[in-house]
């Protein structure tokens, strides 16, 4: 099955519930030709990817195609990291040092939060979770920035109906709730993105994750993948009203596999 760009994310933005598609408030454009900064503070789903880690591709990594010249990103999402281990190490803390009134914090936590047995990462949803959450937002807006909340990109797993299903318990629940209490913008990726592996399907999904000869990973993405999940950003941002018309471009544009690159570590 082959979609167009616009298939793939009307599709996906149909399927969000209408309690979560409300339009969020409207935020004031700066003067023209003011540079801004969207920081991205998250994990390996999102994060960079070098030369050794190829096909691995974070969405953050094409977010950057989808947002015009005066839209800078910085991309500070870690493998790894929970929303608690990412303050523990100090990463929040390096991204409100360069925050500036205007720019805009987004905000992916929730695949290592779940992890119980590792005591570094893990946070219960609807106490811990929500707790450290808060601190990025309360963070970003003390610096006069604005903070956006993502619910977590799904995995690809189906059931035995070839129905996509959610991994993620009840992370993406609980920000919901704590974006509607903060009155915070959502972008509900984890609906997003498990509407899109339904539409794609148990054999075309595989084409976007990092599936290679020798490794069959079902969280990480390849450059398809990468670009359509940026692209759900993208959109969502636009249709919250994070970012206005004039921030985006491409959005309904192929973009082309050979743009993303996997630099060298820095030593």
């Amino acid at each position: 099955m082959s979609l167009t760009r616009r298939q793939v994310t009307s599709a996906a933005l149909a399927a969000v519930p209408l309690a979560v598609a409300a339009t969020a408030p409207a935020f004031a454009a700066p003067s023209p030709g003011r540079h801004r900064t969207l920081y991205v503070a998250g994990d390996s789903t999102a994060a960079q990817k070098y030369a050794d880690a190829a096909p691995e591709t974070g969405w953050g990594m094409a977010l950057p195609f989808f947002l015009r010249e005066h839209l800078g990103v910085a991309n500070h999402a870690v493998n790894g990291r929970s929303s608690k281990s990412f303050i523990d190490e100090g990463r929040l803390g390096v991204i409100l040092d360069a925050i500036r009134p205007g720019d805009f914090l987004l905000i992916q936590f929730g695949h290592n939060d779940e992890k119980s047995a590792d005591p570094t990462r893990y946070t219960e949803p609807w106490t811990t979770y929500q707790d450290y959450l808060r601190q990025y937002v309360d963070g970003a807006r003390a610096r006069g920035a604005r903070p956006v909340l993502a619910t977590s990109v799904e995995r690809r797993k189906f059931d035995a109906d070839g129905n996509a299903v959610p991994t993620h318990g009840d992370y993406p629940a609980a920000m919901r709730a704590l974006a509607e209490d903060e009155c915070v913008a959502l972008l509900d990726i984890q609906a997003l993105s498990l509407a899109l592996w339904q539409k794609l399907g148990v054999e075309e999904t595989k084409k976007y994750f990092n599936w290679t000869a020798t490794e069959q990973d079902n969280t990480h993405f390849n450059p398809p993948g990468a670009i359509a999940v940026a692209r759900l950003v993208a959109a969502e941002l636009l249709h919250r009203r994070v970012l206005a018309p004039g921030d985006l471009r491409r959005l309904d544009e192929e973009v082309p596999e050979s743009w993303i690159t996997w630099p060298d570590a820095a030593a």
